[in-house]
């Protein structure tokens, strides 16, 4: 008798076999349920549940929910968050540290684009 490997996060649900794709999380405090896609990490106060399971969810009376429905378009930065990690490392990198020679010089040099400072390196366009 062989038995399927699963990879991947199962269904809460003491019955259920799909795989997990959303994350239930409880605010006490708030009286409120939180889902949303799932997890990166599985959590211990966190409930992975499968699709059907979790458009069946329902709550005690007079809480709330939220519900964050899982993006077709994919995860991931956009296109504008790379492009301003990226602006963020040029103008670090164009920075020139004051030293205790002669400050006037050093703000008539160009910035150094281009030079490995620490882990990060700026490349110019």
């Amino acid at each position: 008798m062989t038995s399927a490997v699963r990879t991947g996060r199962g269904c809460l649900r003491a019955t259920c076999r799909a795989m997990a794709t959303m994350t239930l999380t409880y605010i006490y405090a708030d009286s409120t349920a939180v889902l949303g896609p799932l997890a990166t990490f599985a959590e211990p106060h966190a409930y992975d549940l499968c699709e059907f399971h979790a458009r069946k969810l329902t709550v005690p009376n007079g809480w709330s929910v939220i519900k964050e429905e899982i993006s077709q378009s994919g995860s991931g930065p956009t296109e504008d968050d790379l492009m301003a990690i990226a602006d963020a490392v040029r103008e670090a990198a164009a920075t020139v540290p004051q030293s205790a020679e002669d400050p006037s010089e050093q703000e008539q040099s160009a910035p150094n684009i281009g030079v490995r400072r620490g882990h990060l390196r700026a490349v110019p366009n």
